[in-house]
């Protein structure tokens, strides 16, 4: 056994991260993360419970924030913040012990300048919902296609940090990827405190939950900020659903207030809990279970959004869709799916629940966050993938989460992750051969055709082929786009395209058929509707499936 110091880890940590993170400083770069340290002389037996410590920063306007400090161990507390604008800032301690003099009323300003640099998610800031509750966007208004990976167990030393973990964040980057969803240490498929679920300063908490251990979060710092630093928008969920009993409301809410405090100030999105109504495998009483979880989510919904100073968009993981597992959806931002994951099984669910989700009231962006995991159960491979991908988005949804079996579990070579509480295990592809699927790479190819055009726009139009999708056969193609400026037809294998229809009179289209899994575009030439409305494609070059994309000439 090595053991390895606080004192080493905190090393390791600032050496490790590049461009590190400014402390007691008179400057800083506006919506990037600025950190103050306070060390109490007064020592305190237990002082993660014994001291709540928050900071008010003041903007240029005169506007207050209160940003909750979290405990770093021993008797030293940290806050971070990133301010929207450039300008001064001053702010001012207050602790719950308001005798001590190094916490309490501590008072100082910072100078804040514009940020410089290219990565996007510094310089259009963080995420938020459109006007129109269709879609993400970050803070300057530029829309935010969301194409997301599945890294359960991201945080944890199965992935090392950091040769594990760079190289695949690089490779995602490199495929179009901009969100990863990654568990804050309370995961899935494992009861507490077991052995897969530690990093390499140990478990998020204290045996029984006595208190959160800082050094197992000082190394989750280190992932986080580096996805934050390539480009990749972390979305955090604070647990697996079924650890809010074990943990209890309260001790919950502090778990919950340290990763605002910890990560608040990155541009992240917080998700509550994944399959969040979901009881424990093994549970004698289920029903009564998720009654309880559901509205113990919904009163953890508002907590989050009362504590956060930075009002990061919160959203919650379903075994379904995300509003049947609170009892007040305003309690979320925007709405995450799971359709399933039997292969072609699972499209009436995807189609259905993309279709039904979407067009809820109040209208809310959505995104499926869990379908088909890629190899899962043997099956599920690229073909699948693509169907998922384009199915979703034409049907309404503003963005997509892939996943690949091996990947969101970390199997490592003669190391996979193993079985689930229920006794069997999903598969033990190791993750570096997972993360090699081809349907991870299509994915990619799919958004990135997507991003050519105003998607953000497109609106579903399935009435725009003959034929088209329907509950009695949902592998027809699917339409969506703009009316009179861009129509994108996603069509299965078919032995004769679709006939085009409601083509607008006096309106020509440059017709493009690309190949979803690469992107490839093959220009088929211009096209204009008859009498009727209507022009009748030529046969396809290959018997498969393709993206059609009409735009105005």
């Amino acid at each position: 056994m090595v053991l390895i110091s606080r004192r080493n880890l905190l090393l390791t940590a600032v050496t490790a991260a590049a461009a590190p993170l400014q402390a007691q400083s008179p400057v800083g770069t506006a919506r990037r993360v600025i950190e103050w340290s306070f060390v109490s002389a007064r020592p305190y037996n237990d002082p993660f419970h014994e001291v709540q410590l928050d900071v008010i920063f003041v903007d240029p306007q005169g506007q207050e924030q209160r940003t909750p400090a979290f405990w770093a161990g021993e008797q030293t507390w940290r806050v971070r913040y990133s301010a929207d604008t450039p300008g001064r800032y001053r702010f001012r301690t207050l602790c719950s012990d308001t005798s001590n003099r190094d916490l309490h009323n501590v008072s100082g300003s910072i100078e804040v300048s514009a940020y410089r640099g290219s990565n996007t998610l510094y310089q259009n800031g963080g995420l938020r919902v459109s006007s129109n509750k269709r879609y993400l966007e970050h803070a300057d208004g530029t829309p935010f296609f969301w194409l997301g990976d599945t890294w359960w167990l991201g945080l944890t030393k199965r992935l090392r940090w950091p040769e594990d973990f760079q190289q695949l964040a690089a490779d995602r980057v490199a495929k179009g990827y901009n969100v990863i969803q990654v568990v804050a240490g309370l995961y899935p498929d494992m009861a507490s405190f077991d052995p897969r679920g530690a990093n390499e300063a140990g478990f998020p908490w204290e045996p029984n939950y006595g208190r959160i251990n800082p050094a197992y979060f000082d190394m989750a710092d280190l992932r986080i900020r580096h996805l934050v630093e390539v480009g990749l928008t972390p979305c955090i969920l604070g647990c697996w659903g079924y650890y809010l009993p074990i943990l209890d409301m309260e001790k919950m809410k502090q778990h919950w207030r340290y990763l605002i405090a910890r990560w608040g100030a990155y541009p992240v999105v917080w998700c509550l809990a994944g399959e969040g109504s979901m009881p424990w495998y093994l549970s004698e009483r289920p029903q009564e279970e998720k009654a309880e979880l559901e509205r113990g989510w919904t009163e953890m919904g508002r907590y989050v959004r009362h504590t956060d100073p930075f009002h990061r968009l919160i959203t919650i993981h379903p075994s379904r869709a995300g509003r049947d597992v609170v009892t007040d959806p305003s309690v979320l931002d925007f709405d995450m799916l799971q359709t399933g994951h039997s292969d072609y099984q699972s499209i009436p669910s995807t189609v259905q629940e993309a279709v039904r989700v979407r067009n809820r009231e109040p209208a809310m962006p959505v995104i499926n966050a869990e379908v088909c995991y890629e190899g899962i159960l043997g099956r599920s491979r690229q073909d699948i993938q693509r169907f998922m991908f384009w199915v979703s988005v034409l049907s309404g949804t503003c963005g997509h989460t892939y996943g690949a079996n091996g990947v969101w579990q970390v199997n490592l070579p003669g190391d996979p992750f193993g079985p689930s509480p229920h006794g069997r295990t999903w598969g033990n592809t190791p993750w570096q051969e997972a993360a090699q699927y081809p349907g991870g790479r299509e994915i990619g190819a799919g958004a990135q055709l997507l991003r050519r055009y105003p998607w953000h726009r497109i609106e579903p139009h399935p009435e725009w082929t003959e034929p088209h999708w329907s509950p009695e056969n949902y592998e027809l193609p699917y339409a969506a786009g703009i009316p009179g400026q861009l129509r994108i037809i996603y069509i299965p294998t078919m032995w004769n395209p679709p006939k085009l229809r409601l083509l607008e009179k006096d309106i020509t289209y440059r017709a493009t058929l690309f190949d979803p899994s690469t992107g490839e575009g093959h220009y088929l030439g211009m096209v204009r509707g008859d009498s009727s409305g209507e022009f009748v494609l030529s046969h396809f070059p290959v018997q498969r499936d393709w993206v059609l994309v009409l735009q105005r000439a």
